[in-house]
């Protein structure tokens, strides 16, 4: 199953948005949605998962989590994901490869359900694909006009029997893959 990921859109619905999604099950938006007519726009591409955001009007009646399934994969959608600091180590096929110190991993991951297997966030506009344990934490960055200097891009989700991957994609033109493409193998049980 595939799965559209956006985030921080700002009342704004970019035009190659159904191109980029067609074919996906659903929709995860983790906030700063902006408008009820960007939601209605993605609900004419599939169903939509959204989150209030900062920004966000409590006339959009968004919740500020949620947990869904897919395919027996457990999602969170969040809007705000302070990670830990993360010490890089090398760039590896359009990949960067980075640890955290065990004791900052495990109390970062205490706040999260055991089940969960994917965390979708936003809100610091940054595209994030990161591993941690066995949870694959995707922010999409900013789908949203451009803002700071920061690319404006969007992602998919696919999630597979023994596992899932996530990919981002550029909206500054639709050839353009971000660099990074994380592939998260289903444990046998969660730790």
């Amino acid at each position: 199953m595939k799965i559209g990921v956006i985030s921080d859109t700002h009342g704004y619905f970019d035009p190659r948005l159904p191109e980029l999604f067609s074919g996906v099950g659903a929709i995860l938006h983790a906030g700063d949605v902006g408008s009820e007519e960007v939601l209605d726009q993605l609900g004419q591409i599939a169903k939509v998962y959204a989150v209030r955001g900062n920004v966000d009007s409590p006339a959009l009646e968004l919740l500020p989590s949620l947990k869904t399934s897919f395919e027996g994969m457990q999602v969170e959608v969040i809007h705000q994901l302070s990670l830990p600091q993360v010490e890089l180590e090398a760039w590896s096929d359009g990949e960067l490869l980075g640890k955290m110190q065990p004791e900052r991993r495990e109390a970062f991951l205490q706040g999260f359900d055991q089940l969960t297997r994917v965390v979708v966030f936003g809100h610091s506009h940054q595209p994030c694909l990161l591993t941690v344990g066995h949870r694959l934490f995707f922010n999409p960055g900013s789908a949203g006009q451009q803002r700071f200097s920061l690319p404006r891009c969007c992602g998919l989700l696919e999630v597979f029997p023994r596992g899932v991957r996530g990919t981002m994609m550029s909206l500054e033109r639709l050839s353009d893959k971000l660099p990074g493409r994380v592939w998260l193998p289903v444990a046998e049980e969660a730790p």
